[in-house]
């Protein structure tokens, strides 16, 4: 069971100052998502909220909600640290599929933004969140 917590919850940069980058990098990022997708989907244009592309053919109501469940409460949980390598799994898949799928046919310019997007958070999902998160102090409680 501590592997497994481990392999969640732990992470360290290394050292301070890579920490502090890493806690930097995970606000100034998740915050990226949230102001620019995430805002969107509150937004009415013309009476209507944003079209989520559904290139997958999953119920309505479900792509819907993973859309916006991955721009809106996956970021907050990004900066907070909570869980973060499971946190950024559906951000992925809808990052990557916005690059494979969606934007496939589009120029490099608009294909830009969800490639860097998935690159982001899969290296947090490698590397996780670092010792300034919650994981780190959920960990430290858990292993005493």
């Amino acid at each position: 069971m501590t592997d497994i917590l481990k392999g969640v919850l732990y992470s360290d940069m290394g050292s301070d100052i890579n920490n502090w980058a890493m806690f930097v990098f995970r606000i100034l990022l998740a915050l990226e998502l949230f102001r620019v997708h995430g805002l969107k989907k509150f937004r009415l244009e013309n009476g209507q909220r944003e079209h989520v592309p559904n290139p997958l053919h999953l119920p309505e109501k479900l792509n819907a909600m993973v859309a916006t469940l991955s721009d809106t409460v996956a970021p907050f949980l990004v900066m907070i640290g909570i869980a973060t390598r499971l946190v950024v799994l559906p951000v992925i898949g809808v990052t990557a599929i916005g690059y494979f799928v969606v934007h496939r046919h589009d120029n490099v310019e608009v294909r830009d933004v969800p490639y860097m997007y998935t690159l982001c958070f899969l290296f947090l999902l490698c590397v996780g969140a670092g010792t300034i998160s919650a994981d780190h102090y959920i960990y430290s409680l858990l292993t005493q």
